[in-house]
């Protein structure tokens, strides 16, 4: 017995799959009696026809689901497919253990601090900072940029943070 009305049914003839729809597919039923022992499984909302090995699998497969749902609610566990957001999508609520909390919120405050520390800097230090640490440059290739030796920047870099440091002491 169908639940539903399948949008279509899909009959092989000469090893071809026909496309039916419902209504004529009943009428051939009525007419033909081979039609009452083909197998039929549902696949996203049309019947399909296949070979008994096929259709025993699918049933199998479906009642082997149904058996461990059962256990699932009989157990209280929870399924992840609960675990989704609106569009669909996992959602990420495994704990990483390899992620220091303390050391998260730590560095979070210390990036606040340094935003508000930036703008007591001059242009030139500022804009080394930017460049090293916000650009992710090498010292070479801000040196480069600046048309100063690797070392300078180093040197510079080193003032600057020392500088930084100081402020953010206060």
């Amino acid at each position: 017995m169908v639940k539903y009305t399948p949008r279509k049914v899909y009959i092989k003839e000469n090893n071809v799959y026909v496309e039916l729809s419902y209504t004529d597919f009943c009428r051939r039923r009525q007419v033909d009696q081979s039609y009452m022992d083909k197998l039929f499984i549902p696949v996203q909302g049309c019947l399909l026809e296949v070979v008994r090995e096929q259709y025993t699998d699918f049933y199998r497969d479906k009642e082997r689901w149904r058996y461990l749902k059962k256990l699932d609610t009989s157990h209280s566990l929870l399924s992840l497919e609960g675990f989704t957001d609106s569009e669909g999508n996992m959602i990420d609520f495994i704990i990483d253990e390899t992620v220091d909390v303390a050391e998260t919120v730590v560095h979070a405050v210390m990036v606040d601090r340094l935003k508000t520390t930036l703008p007591l800097l001059s242009d030139s230090e500022q804009t080394l900072i930017q460049a090293i640490f916000f650009e992710e440059l090498s010292e070479r290739e801000v040196g480069l940029r600046l048309g100063v030796t690797q070392s300078v920047v180093n040197k510079r870099k080193a003032k600057t943070l020392a500088k930084l440091r100081k402020i953010m002491e206060v």
